[in-house]
Order: C-alpha cells, then structure tokens, then sequence
C-alpha cells in the first residue's frame, strides 16, 4: 500500500502526459515539464526565504524582511550585473528576471489591512463590516515600480536598431576608464553621431533621467519611514558637533548659510569622502531630532541649545543630503540605511525598499552609459572640428602665398594711389612742378635708384621730367 502511494504522483504525471499525447489541442509536454520545474524552483526559493537562508535548519538565519531584501538584491545582481553595453537584455536572462521578481513580488498580495466598507444584505440592509485590501503603501508604489521597471526594459530594447555607435575593449579608447579597463568603451564615428540620432539619444536620456527620480523617490520615503535601530543610536555620540567636526559645524551654524558653497569648500575628490560626510550629517540630524523629542530635561539627550535653532540646523543638514543624493546618485548606502535594512522586521518595507533600490541602481547604469556615449560624441565632432579649423588654416596661409607669389615685388606710387598719366597731360604736370620749385628756390635732388618690375617711380618721372628744361629755369 506504501509503495502505490510512493509511486502514485510519479504514474500520475505518465499517465497524465499519455492522455495529452493523445489529445490535439492538448498542451506541449514541454510546457508542462517547465511548469513543473518552475514550481519546484519557487518551492525550493520559498523554503530558503522561510528558513532566512539558514539552510542548515539552526535557526541562526535572517528575518523574513531581509532574507526577501537580500533575494532581490541577488537577483537583480545576477539579471543586470553583465549589462555593461546599451543593449537589449538576453531573452533568458530577461524572462528569467520577470519570473523571479513576480514570486518575490507576490508575497506583497498577502500583506493586508483593514479598512471599513458597506454590504447589502439579503433582508435589504445595509451593514457596515470590515474588509482585508492590500496595504496602502504597497498599492500605490508596487504597481509604479512594475512600471519603471518595464520602461527600463523598454529603453534597453529601443537600442537594438541603432547602428551608429559601437564597444571596444581597449581603454586606451576613454581616459576616464583607467580604473575600470574591463568596461567597454563606447566608439562613434570620425565626425560624431547624426543629428536624428543625437536627437533619440537625448530623448531615451530623458526618459531614463524620470525613472530615475521616481525610484530615487520611493526609496527614500521608504526608508524615511523605517525605524531607527537602537543598537544605531548607541554608537552616536552626546551631540552633533562632535559627530560633525568644528569646521563642518561652524559653517552649517553660521548666520548666513548656503549649501551650494558650502558643499564647494568640501573635500569631495573621492566616493569614500563624500560618503564619509554623509554620515556624519545623518548623523547629526538623529541627534538633534532626539534631541528636539526629548521631554525629560534631566535626559541625556537634552542641552541647551534652543528648539528654533535645532529646527534650522535640521533643516540645513537635510538640505545638504538632499544635494549629495542628487549630485551622487550613485553612491554606495550610508551607515543609517544599512542599519534600517538590517534590523527591520517590516516585510512590506523590505519590498519596496530593494526593489526601489534595485531600479534605481540599474537607472544610474543605463544612464551612465548614455552619458559615456555622449561624451564620446562630443570628443569625435571636438576632434572634427578642430580639424577641419587646421585644414580652413592652411587653405588659407596657402592662398596667401599663391597671392603674394602673384604680386609685384615692389608698388610705386601711382600704383597704390591708383593713379595714370596720360602723355597729354605729363607736360602740363611738368610745368606746374617746375614753377613751384622756382618760386621756393629749390631743386629736386635725385634719390637713390629704386628698381622695378613695371613702372618707374612718381619722384624720377618728375626729375627726368623736370631736367630737360633745367637750362631754361637757370637763365
């Protein structure tokens, strides 16, 4: 009798897959088996998220809420950690993402509240009950994220039809990738990309720029929402000076404040310092938001410093994260958001906040390489133009010297005033001089002989001219 019930499922899958066989409009075999294998894999995936990946059964596993956080962010590392070109996704790679992610996302369905509602009942009454609905916070942002998530995919596969650019792997190619030579360089043709294609790159830009803030959004009201660990709180020290520095907080107290210049006289040349101040203000901003809620005077937490002057503090300080979000948008999690992730027990916010994470993450990467391709167009029509500026160069030095080559070695006179004289008139011009040197009583003294190609000079036509009557003027 064991042994029927042991081979039971086993003859039953045969006997179904014989039945089917015989029937045409019966499903595919194959289809089938997938289905099965599909199941087994979610089965085996769940059993490892309810042991919180503890498969030792020793109980010294995770939460629920970050044994989920981890699978997704292991997930999208295996989908998008090999997409390093502008490319549409391999067709398993992204099926297999679409799958995985909805068994992840499921677990959203069964997180339900409360809310008041009406029902008519079969003697005509009407009666308020309660029912069950999905939780608001995830009925309002897992269908969002499922949207810029399917807009990223789209624009991945928008550029499977473009052709005017191309990856190398020599970093020669980019000096900006001397630290991550195994990254493709981006290659454009000799005098830059088409203006059509400059045009669809800007828009995709843009497109993918949205999705970016929208993820960027969620992710930080979600784990603004999240609470503060304890073992967090600890390790702050008594008060935000000493969290900040003296310099750093005489610049965020002074009476005139701006965070743009003051984010300009930071030392923010690598990833490890800026994150580095980024800690320290968040830091700052728990204790004197501690500080501010604190009602027992005698608590050591309190101080002196008045309640408006915590509030401008706060104010400025967030101000300040809010720039290095956006400036940075690729910036690794800060030592606050790692402790929230690690020590909350809210499954639902564990959802949202790495799948946020996650399509943020891959938003910075798609837009990354956009930029890497504009940059590199840049430089080619840069490279075009200053080229073509060399070669008008000396286009024109060259027609200079053809011109000057053309040119008379010497001009007289007459030639740069553009002057003529007609025989007619050379006499009449020759009289006119000879009585203005009489009446000043002085003589034209012959200069130097000055050679030329074509004429001869304006002053040895007035002395040849005027010495045939100089007898006459001596008498």
């Amino acid at each position: 009798m064991e042994q029927e019930k042991l081979g039971w499922p086993l003859n039953r899958l045969e006997s179904t897959k014989l039945h089917f066989s015989n029937d045409v409009n019966a499903p595919n075999p194959r289809t089938i088996d997938r289905q099965h294998s599909d199941m087994e894999q979610m089965k085996e995936k769940f059993a490892k998220l309810l042991l919180g990946e503890d498969m030792s059964g020793g109980g010294k596993g995770v939460s629920s809420a970050l044994a989920l956080s981890n699978a997704i962010t292991n997930l999208a590392a295996s989908a998008f950690g090999e997409q390093k070109k502008l490319e549409p996704m391999a067709p398993e790679t992204k099926a297999r993402w679409r799958k995985e992610i909805d068994w992840l996302l499921s677990v959203t369905d069964h997180i339900v509240e409360f809310v008041p509602s009406k029902q008519f009942s079969k003697d005509g009454i009407y009666m308020d009950i309660m029912v069950t609905r999905q939780r608001s916070d995830l009925h309002i942002n897992i269908p969002g994220l499922r949207k810029l998530d399917a807009m990223l995919l789209e624009c991945l596969e928008n550029f499977k039809e473009q052709n005017e650019f191309y990856y190398t792997k020599s970093k020669d190619d980019d000096p900006r990738n001397d630290d991550k030579w195994w990254i493709p360089t981006p290659k454009v043709p000799s005098n830059g990309l088409s203006d059509a294609t400059r045009k669809w790159l800007q828009k995709q830009k843009d497109s993918v720029n949205q999705v970016l803030k929208a993820a960027m959004a969620i992710n930080a009201q979600v784990l603004s929402e999240m609470e503060i660990p304890e073992s967090y709180i600890e390790s702050l020290p008594k008060n935000g000076r000493a969290s900040l520095g003296d310099s750093i907080y005489k610049s965020i107290t002074d009476d005139y404040f701006d965070p743009d210049y003051f984010l300009s006289t930071m030392d923010l040349s690598s990833e490890h310092k800026i994150l580095d101040l980024k800690n320290r203000i968040e830091a700052s901003v728990v204790i004197w938001k501690r500080k501010m809620n604190a009602k027992d005077s005698k608590s050591s937490w309190s101080s002196g410093v008045s309640l408006e002057k915590r509030e401008i503090l706060e104010e400025r300080a967030e101000t300040i994260l809010l720039l290095l979000k956006h400036r940075f948008p690729g910036l690794p999690q800060s030592s606050l958001d790692i402790s929230k992730i690690q020590y909350n027990r809210d499954v639902g916010q564990a959802i949202l906040e790495s799948y946020s994470r996650v399509i943020e993450s891959l938003a910075y990467t798609v837009l990354s390489k956009i930029e890497d391709v504009t940059y590199a167009d840049n430089l080619a029509r840069n490279q075009s133009n200053g080229e073509r500026k060399i070669r008008l160069a000396c286009d024109r030095e060259e027609l200079e010297k053809q011109n000057s080559a053309e040119t008379p070695t010497s001009m007289t006179l007459l030639d740069f005033m553009g002057w003529s004289l007609d025989r007619g008139d050379t006499e009449t011009n020759n009289d006119i001089k000879n009585d203005v040197y009489k009446e000043v009583n002085i003589l034209p003294s012959k200069p130097p002989n000055v050679v030329t190609n074509k004429k001869i000079s304006y002053i040895e036509r007035l002395e040849n001219l005027g010495g045939a009557r100089s007898p006459t003027a001596r008498h």
